[in-house]
């Protein structure tokens, strides 16, 4: 079972920077690795995907531009970099595989107001 364990959110004015971060207890390294969200009364969708050596990304249209994923293989660590942020943005943030086929962490809960 693997752990994974979210941190990085913040309450951000619209404009605002953030950079989430997703610890694994075990290797990533043979899986592509996913960030989600979940906005209030939303459901839980992929904004962002990386394959196994981080050479593809996509992203959803709502934050294609403006969210940078990226993985560290050696540090079991994934990341999202998030710049211009929008209040369309505020929901909690999970990572998990690309099929979301681990158990889901705590989240990190991002919120995009002034």
């Amino acid at each position: 079972q693997v752990e994974l364990v979210e941190s990085g959110g913040d309450l951000v004015q619209p404009g605002g920077s953030l950079r989430l971060a997703c610890a694994a207890s075990k290797s990533i390294r043979t899986r592509t690795m996913a960030w989600y969200r979940q906005g209030p009364g939303e459901t839980r969708d992929q904004v962002a995907a990386i394959t196994t050596l981080g050479s593809q990304t996509k992203y959803a249209d709502s934050v294609k531009g403006r969210f940078t994923i990226s993985r560290d293989n050696d540090k079991r660590m994934v990341y999202l970099q998030m710049d211009r942020l929008e209040p369309e943005d505020t929901a909690m943030y999970f990572c998990n595989t690309g099929r979301s086929d681990w158990s889901w962490g705590p989240g990190t809960l991002v919120t995009v107001s002034s």
